[in-house]
């Protein structure tokens, strides 16, 4: 089984990827492969509505100039599909905005091929609007019949500055049982 978390943070090592981290290592320790990429830093552009994947019909984006192609393949790939973004004005960041409606339409236009992978949502907040961004990322799962996966609160974690969110101790444990829900969910489903 296998895992690959997408992070939308412009931040490599900021508080998004100390949460997504968080998760993988549960993963990690119930024997699932991960692996962790980071979108953001101009490596993607926006959807064009040119609607091109409906007529190739190739699980690809027509647009090859960025990382969107290489995205989608390892979402095909993967049993469990994470995404984390930081808030930006209550909203996710402009490049995870992209790869959800990138590799959304390609997803639909090639009947539904993400339907029935186990997503998670990550999100780091500094204070709120990110009950929204959680929001955004569970549509992506819900409307790519995706099953998606909860923790004793919303997904999201708390601070400002790199490294803030490791006083969370509140959202570091709700990643870690995210994690764990995870590995059950997954391990059900490919009993």
């Amino acid at each position: 089984m296998k895992v690959v978390a997408f992070n939308g943070s412009p931040r490599r090592d900021g508080n998004t990827s100390i949460l997504i981290d968080k998760v993988l290592n549960e993963l990690k320790k119930e024997g699932i492969t991960t692996e962790h990429i980071h979108i953001a830093g101009g490596k993607l552009r926006g959807c064009t509505a040119c609607y091109k994947c409906f007529e190739t019909l190739n699980n690809k984006c027509i647009i090859e100039c960025d990382i969107i192609n290489n995205c989608i393949e390892k979402m095909i790939e993967a049993d469990g599909i994470i995404l984390g973004s930081p808030t930006y004005f209550t909203d996710v960041t402009a490049e995870m905005k992209a790869l959800i409606d990138r590799a959304g339409f390609v997803a639909k236009a090639n009947d539904d091929i993400l339907k029935r992978k186990v997503g998670a949502a990550v999100v780091s907040v500094r204070r709120a609007g990110g009950v929204h961004v959680f929001d955004t990322l569970n549509h992506f799962f819900s409307i790519n019949q995706m099953i998606s996966v909860g923790s004793d609160y919303w997904n999201l974690g708390m601070g400002l500055d790199i490294g803030d969110v490791q006083k969370d101790a509140e959202g570091l444990h709700t990643m870690e049982l995210l994690g764990q829900n995870m590995a059950w969910i997954l391990k059900k489903i490919n009993e």
